[in-house]
């Protein structure tokens, strides 16, 4: 079996623009992979038209080989454009011996996923809108739900911010109850000091994580915020090489780390990374806020793997005709996954339906930007 082509989809989801790699073999078996970007589009399928040459005539099925060969060409650097064509890969491998990818991977350990939900917060930004959104994703069955409550903040907040910021948290905790997990994402934007202080008054509404208060590649900041707050502290979505995750899991601050596959190079990488957490009894919870293509990915890899302690979902919070694009994937059912069995991932692309939602210049979460929360383009730009 032969690579014959590799191109990309693009389709255009209103708060980030989906891009889906289609890789083609002379045996008429389709892969399809994902490397889609949060503020980046357009370079992204440059780079996928730029080094599909390097693949073409390769055996899909020497999944190592074609990502070392990419990883070198590339100057030891990882790319979303090599994950999408890595898990690509790995769909094509599933299908043609007719197993799912977890079984590639060595079989799945569990049946299913317990998820939590995120992009659910689409109201008004105020405690009564985000309590009232909240009582509508335990309706679904969701034991643990994620937000930004922190606005437009950057660095610092004032006291007004503060109170604003806290009285949303307060909202929800009082919502779902005490036994629902509330985590929350700061999305690398308060400086040492003010995680600090965010940190502590936390620590009142029991939450069950405060994600990348700082800026999450400069481990030395991320260690100082973590020895110093009565919560669980954790990041991973912007580490792509090994050595980041080994450096800042050698300083035991945290048992839970969120590598983003599409960052650190695909499926079999996150494996990896996986068994550096557990090395160091940490869990992962995999970064996802991509398409559904994305959790049917995610959902391989945790069913390899033995230290998981929770998968994130958007799924259930996407525009209507998702299921007309892709179809296939995974739904939530009472706060859980099922592990899909079927050959390689078993998500299908339809290309017409993609056509009908075309790339937008404009589907972009802007995350300083007011009302970005929302998702609401036309009022973010």
């Amino acid at each position: 079996m032969k690579i014959t082509d590799v191109r990309s989809v693009v389709v255009g989801n209103p708060w980030k623009n989906w891009i889906f790699v289609v890789v083609e073999t002379d045996e008429g078996i389709t892969g399809l992979g994902e490397a889609t970007g949060g503020l980046s589009t357009q370079p992204t399928v440059a780079a996928i038209e730029e080094v599909k040459h390097l693949v073409i005539g390769k055996d899909p099925r020497r999944i190592h080989t074609i990502w070392n060969d990419l990883y070198l060409a590339g100057f030891l650097r990882v790319s979303k454009e090599m994950a999408g064509i890595e898990m690509a890969c790995w769909d094509i491998t599933g299908k043609a011996l007719g197993v799912p990818v977890h079984a590639l991977l060595g079989g799945k350990m569990r049946d299913s996923v317990r998820v939590y939900a995120n992009g659910w917060y689409s109201g008004d930004r105020t405690p009564e809108g985000f309590a009232d959104r909240a009582k509508v994703v335990t309706g679904k069955g969701y034991t643990a739900l994620k937000f930004d409550p922190f606005g437009t903040a950057y660095l610092t907040m004032s006291k007004r911010e503060s109170r604003e910021a806290e009285a949303l948290v307060a909202a929800v905790r009082e919502s779902v109850g005490p036994d629902v997990d509330i985590l929350i994402e700061a999305h690398d934007r308060f400086s040492v000091g003010q995680a600090i202080e965010i940190g502590n008054w936390l620590a009142k509404y029991e939450v069950t994580w405060f994600e990348t208060p700082v800026y999450s590649t400069d481990i030395d900041a991320l260690v100082e915020v973590a020895r110093r707050v009565p919560v669980r502290v954790i990041a991973g979505e912007r580490m792509h090489d090994l050595h980041e995750f080994a450096q800042f899991l050698a300083t035991n601050v945290t048992d839970v780390i969120n590598p983003e596959p599409l960052g650190v190079g695909g499926v079999f990488r996150s494996v990896q990374i996986a068994g550096l957490a557990r090395a160091h009894h940490a869990q992962i919870a995999l970064h996802n806020a991509e398409s559904p293509l994305k959790t049917a990915i995610a959902l391989q890899i945790d069913a390899v793997t033995p230290n998981v302690f929770i998968q994130e979902c958007f799924d259930d919070f996407l525009e209507p005709w998702v299921t007309d694009v892709l179809q296939g994937f995974p739904r939530v059912r009472d706060g859980e996954v099922e592990i899909p069995d079927a050959p390689g991932y078993g998500v299908t692309l339809n290309e017409a339906e993609a056509k009908k939602h075309p790339y937008g210049k404009s589907n972009f979460l802007r995350m300083f930007k007011p009302g970005w929360e929302r998702r609401d383009v036309a009022k973010t730009e």
